[in-house]
């Protein structure tokens, strides 16, 4: 009688539940709860955009940029906002970097806003970043508490690096690409589609 079988089945039944754990919407969050670092993987690309009726609350966050700026929630509020989830050493964020600058320039005098969340790095890693990567626009460094990832993984999964999201006039959720930017055209038209909204 075979007694290597059973176990073999019950180990990778073990692996694909671990696995499935991972992928929850909720497992961000609770790593953070938990005070782990899990949880920054790259993703395969995928776009969401949320209808105005079913997006959640406003989000709520308060950081200090790179540059020692406080970044709130209420200082976007009125606007929209585009939120990219990023730090140094990651491929995809370095190679959607200019896709990112290319769409701030565009909307920065339409009433759009760009912040950048570096989840991993201190300040002075990511001012490196951003003069040789040219990004112009400011991100909050986040490794310390992680509660800026977390004010949005409450509301939206965040379940790979970099995650960029569009948030609309009233402080929520309106689309979410996660992975790396396949074009500066579709972050501009999900822009473009928040900003035509109005305040509701």
């Amino acid at each position: 009688m075979n007694h290597r079988a059973p176990i073999a089945t019950a180990s990778v039944l073990l692996v694909a539940a671990l696995l499935a754990g991972c992928a929850s919407n909720d497992s961000l969050a609770q790593q953070y709860r938990d005070g782990s670092e899990k949880g920054y993987i790259a993703g395969d690309f995928q776009v969401f955009e949320i209808p105005e009726e079913e997006r959640g609350d406003p989000v709520v966050f308060a950081g200090v940029t790179e540059t020692g700026e406080v970044a709130s929630s209420d200082d976007y509020r009125g606007g929209v906002l585009v939120v990219n989830f990023w730090y140094a050493a990651c491929g995809p964020c370095i190679v959607e970097a200019p896709m990112l600058e290319e769409v701030w320039q565009e909307y920065q005098n339409e009433g759009v806003a760009f912040l950048g969340v570096n989840i991993y790095d201190q300040p002075a890693t990511a001012r490196s970043f951003a003069r040789d990567n040219n990004v112009t626009y400011p991100s909050v460094i986040d490794v310390n508490d992680g509660s800026v990832k977390l004010a949005f993984a409450q509301i939206t999964p965040i379940q790979a690096t970099p995650t960029t999201l569009v948030v609309d006039r009233n402080g929520r959720v309106a689309a979410r690409i996660i992975g790396q930017l396949a074009s500066p055209s579709i972050l501009s038209t999900l822009v473009a589609d928040t900003l035509a909204e109005g305040s509701s």
